[in-house]
This record gives C-alpha cells, sequence and structure tokens, in this order.
C-alpha cells in the first residue's frame, strides 16, 4: 500500500530560527523593552519602528516570490492499491516496510496509509486474504514542462493507478518511468507540454542555518501548503535499520514536515530544488522538529538515470564501515575525526579485490575529502559501475592510495527496475513478477528440498504474463529456457538476453516442478526497459 512520509521515533523538537530574521529578533524584544526602559508587561505600549517593520515586510515578500514561483510545480499524488491480500508479504504488523525482502525494520518505523484509517499503519498479514482495494496520498515536484515528475519509491509502491493533481486544480493520470528502492525515489509522468517545473540545485553548497521551504500535501488534505524554516543539518546518515548500504546524506530540516509530504519540494532561498522531502522523526507520527530530505546531489543523478534509461546502476565497494569519531580516531593513528573506518570486507567484493582490509581508513575520493562514511556511499553509488576510482587511505597511520574497480549494486530482488508505462509499479518487471534469492530462511519457510536451487517469487502483478502462467508468491524458478538459475541476478540477466521473446520456465512449486511458457505479447509494448 502507498504510504506517506515515513517516521522514527526521536526527541522532542527544538525551536529553531530561520535564516534571515535578525529583525524579526529585533522586533520581538520591542515587545518587552521600551525605549525609555520600562518593560511592556508594566502596560506600557511599545513603539513598532519603521525599520523593523520594513525588514520583516520584505522578507515575508521574498518568502511569497519563492512561494508563488515554486508551488505551481509541486502536485499532489492519489495512489490506488491492491491490499494486504494482494501485498500479504509487504508489513509486518507494526506496518513497517517490506518484511518479505528480509529486513530487519524497528517497529517505530510505521506506514501512514492502511486498512480502516487514512493515517494507520498498514497492518499486512502474512495469509492470504480477499483482495481490497487501498489509497494512499503523496507529493511530488514536476522537473520538465514536458510532465516528468519526481516522487518518493514509498508513495507509488505497488499502485494500480495513479492520480496527479496540480495546483490550478488540473488532474492527469500519470505512469511510472521507473523506480529506485534503494534511494527511495521514483519518476512518474504525465502528458502535457509547458508545464511548470522547478530547476535543481545543488545540495552540496548547503550549510545549516540556511532558509529553506519545504512543500507538499501534509495528512493528503491540505494539498500545496507550504513551511518555511532551516538547514538543520547536512549529510546525515542512513537511519534505516533494514538494508546498511542505502546511501544517506539527508538534509535535516525544521521546516514542518508531515505524513503526505513525502515526495514534495525542498527548496532554497532561490527557489531551486535541493532535497526531495521523505521521512520524519516523532514520538506522535507528525512534525516533531526534525524533517529530512534526500539531497538533490542523489536525488537528481537517480531521475535523470530512471528518465534515460528505466533503471539505475549504483556503484559498489562490498565494505562495511564506521564514522571515524572522537573516541576512536586514536586508535587508527589519526592526525583528526574525519573519514569512513573499513569494518569489514566482502571476499570477492571490489574492496576486498583492490587489497581493502578492516581497520583502513578511507579519507578521500579521487582527490575529493571524505568527511564520514554516509558520504563516502553517496558518492560511491553515484560512481558508474566498471570505472576505477582512488581511495586516499590511512593504513596504521601511514598514507596509502589504493585503485578499486568500482561494482555494481545489486539487492537481494531488483533495487531499480523499469516501470510499465501503464501507472504499474516497476518492481515487477515487463514480466509482472518481483524475484529475490532463495536464501536459507526462505528454503526452510516454503520447505523447499536442498537439491532445489533458483530464484523465489516475490511478487506476482495482477493480469500479467506471470499471472497467466500460473505463477505465485513462494514459487521457484529453477530454469529459464533450459538453462539452470542459480540466483536472483542471473534469472533478471536471463530474461534481458531474450528480451521481447516468450520465456520458457520450469518452476518449483508445492513439491512439483512443472515447465510454464510466459507470453511477453501480453504485457504494454509502450516500454521496453522492463524485465
Amino acid at each position: 500500500m502507498p504510504e506517506t512520509t515515513n517516521k522514527l521515533i526521536g526527541k522532542t523538537a527544538r525551536v529553531a530560527v530561520p535564516a534571515g530574521t535578525a529583525a524579526a529578533l529585533v522586533l520581538g524584544a520591542a515587545f518587552f523593552i521600551h525605549h525609555n526602559g520600562v518593560h511592556a508587561a508594566d502596560g506600557y505600549a511599545a513603539p513598532i519602528d519603521d525599520s523593523s517593520v520594513s525588514a520583516l515586510t520584505s522578507l515575508d515578500s521574498a518568502v511569497e516570490t519563492v512561494a508563488a514561483r515554486v508551488t505551481p510545480a509541486v502536485v499532489n499524488v492519489a495512489v490506488t492499491s491492491r491490499g494486504s491480500g494482494e501485498r500479504d508479504a509487504s508489513a509486518d504488523q507494526d506496518g513497517g516496510p517490506d518484511q518479505g525482502e528480509g529486513q530487519q525494520v524497528p517497529p517505530q518505523l510505521r506506514r501512514f496509509f492502511g486498512q480502516g484509517s487514512p493515517f494507520g499503519g498498514l497492518g499486512g498479514q502474512m495469509t492470504p486474504q480477499q483482495p481490497q482495494i487501498e489509497h494512499g496520498i503523496g507529493s511530488g515536484v514536476i522537473i520538465s514542462p514536458d510532465g516528468y515528475i519526481v516522487t518518493n519509491n514509498h508513495v507509488v509502491d505497488g499502485a494500480t493507478q495513479i492520480r496527479v493533481t496540480m495546483n490550478d486544480r488540473r488532474t492527469f493520470n500519470a505512469k511510472v518511468i521507473g523506480t529506485d528502492k534503494l534511494t527511495d525515489l521514483a519518476v512518474i509522468k504525465i502528458d502535457g507540454h509547458g508545464l511548470p517545473n522547478i530547476p535543481w540545485g545543488d545540495s552540496g553548497k548547503l550549510r545549516p542555518g540556511q532558509t529553506v521551504l519545504a512543500f507538499g500535501s501534509p495528512f493528503g488534505y491540505f494539498q500545496f501548503s507550504v513551511t518555511r524554516g532551516i538547514v538543520s543539518a547536512v549529510d546525515r546518515p542512513n537511519p534505516y535499520s533494514d538494508d546498511a548500504r542505502k546511501p544517506g546524506g539527508f538534509i535535516q530540516t525544521d521546516a514542518a514536515i508531515n505524513p503526505g509530504n513525502s515526495g514534495g519540494a525542498l527548496v532554497d532561498a532561490r527557489g531551486e530544488l535541493i532535497g526531495i522531502n521523505t521521512f520524519i522523526i516523532s514520538n506522535s507520527g507528525s512534525f516533531a522538529g526534525a524533517g529530512f530530505a534526500i539531497p538533490s546531489q542523489i536525488a537528481r543523478n537517480v531521475s535523470e538515470s530512471l528518465i534515460k534509461t528505466g533503471t539505475v546502476h549504483h556503484g559498489y565497494l562490498g565494505i562495511s564501515m564506521n564514522d571515524v569519531t572522537p573516541d576512536n580516531y586514536s586508535f587508527f593513528k589519526l592526525q583528526d575525526t574525519t573519514g569512513a573506518i573499513v569494518s569489514q570486507v566482502t571476499p570477492d567484493s571490489p574492496a576486498g579485490r583492490a587489497g581493502l582490509k578492516s581497520g583502513d581508513v578511507i579519507d578521500s575520493l579521487n582527490g575529493k575529502k571524505i568527511p564520514n562514511g554516509s558520504a563516502l556511499q553517496v558518492a560511491v553509488s553515484e560512481v558508474a559501475p566498471g570505472t576505477t576510482i582512488s581511495l586516499g587511505i590511512i593504513r596504521d597511520g601511514k598514507p596509502e592510495t589504493v585503485d578499486v574497480k568500482v561494482g555494481e549494486f545489486h539487492g537481494g530482488s531488483q533495487v531499480a527496475s523499469a516501470g510499465e508505462g501503464n501507472g504499474q509499479p516497476g518492481k515487477t518487471g515487463k514480466l509482472g513478477l518481483a524475484v529475490d534469492d532463495l536464501t536459507q530462511d526462505a528454503r526452510q519457510q516454503l520447505n523447499v528440498p536442498s537439491q532445489v536451487s533458483g530464484a523465489v517469487v516475490q511478487n506476482v502483478r495482477p493480469g500479467s504474463a506471470a499471472e497467466d502462467a500460473g505463477l505465485a508468491p513462494g514459487d521457484v524458478i529453477v530454469e529459464v529456457d533450459r538453462k539452470p538459475v542459480s540466483n536472483a541476478e542471473q534469472f533478471v540477466n536471463d530474461v534481458h538476453a531474450n528480451s521481447g521473446k516468450d520465456v520458457l520456465l520450469l518452476v518449483w512449486s508445492r513439491g512439483n516442478a512443472t515447465y510454464r511458457v510466459l507470453h511477453t505479447d501480453n504485457n504494454s509494448s509502450d516500454n521496453q526497459n522492463g524485465e
């Protein structure tokens, strides 16, 4: 079920003063101190001088100008999807992200839309139920005059229909161009020309204290809202525990963000798009002073790749990391507290083949300083797989340089895939199914014999070629065109190699193996970028 802004349990909000409001502070002081030293609390009215009024009205005028420029390019995204009966492995009892993918998500991570309440937990079940329709609302940003829109992947995930409403009340049906689970970004498109849009800004230039505006549809009902705040911090690490490989680099802001703001715009004082609002930290589920946005440094690259090819190829080193801190830097013979400490190297990974070791501290990439692990994740994820990069490391207190040929990140199932061109999500591809590796846990849960190998079916889209062939979640694909399948990645590659042709599958299901033919001509011919 589509969701709005995710939430994490956090601390009580602290009040922050927007940048550029020094005059407001002066005015506030005037209400308490009279010009002759008598306090306003004693019953005397304090005069308001013209310079204070002028400063405040100038600030108001500037904010109004930015809001008027940006609001027409922000859209309301209404999503219809099938309920938990169709997506029985898509959420745990606490409404967290997909537990069927083996993710370990803390119970405080909840989705806001679900059964019985427009803002409740998803509450998916692990047993089949009757299909039902669910609805969710998020936000999006038009980035081109011909109707490409950036939003969050979790807003459109599972969508069977997407309806976009603009500020001028025009409505459009939208189709999914591509999604990227790793960064929680998606691109959808409406048919139009000369549409209002906003330019990308450079999130790499952001500094704490800068004024920002957040746009979106809080709670789904208050469409096209704008809030003002500051950049509270930059380069915040990934807060999710389900996959440490997800890049961080988040922008933290005290501009109010609430459920329904997911996918909305975070802009700077120039009205340029510097972030995509995506989650909040809150004890209550509503804004508590800490909102987070995906920086444009990531969002722009991912969006352009999705528009161009329908996919995203993320660079991969194969290491686990810790930040350098005041507590640990001396143990690694460092002079300062910057860099990323390599805590583990995956065997036969790009990092392993290049000779990186546990205890190495990476402090630069191609000569650019790496302040922490989050920054390294972001930088590496943007490098094209196959590219050789130069890492500056400190090993036992001595600087060295290591050249690494970057690999490509692959999740258990597709972390980035193309959409169908008809409002269907990209995660199920052209054949209408999503697969995952057959792990030992999955093998035990599904009672798959040890001699059976392959890729396990995680999701089947209704009306697809996969459904027509009788495939269902829990089936194991053993062969593709008479060739053995060892894992999910190989399955995807084998299907790509047979693009446009019918596919013969050997499928193990409930103790029996049968051949199934998937007829690819049953799918939309508008998009050729799926599996």
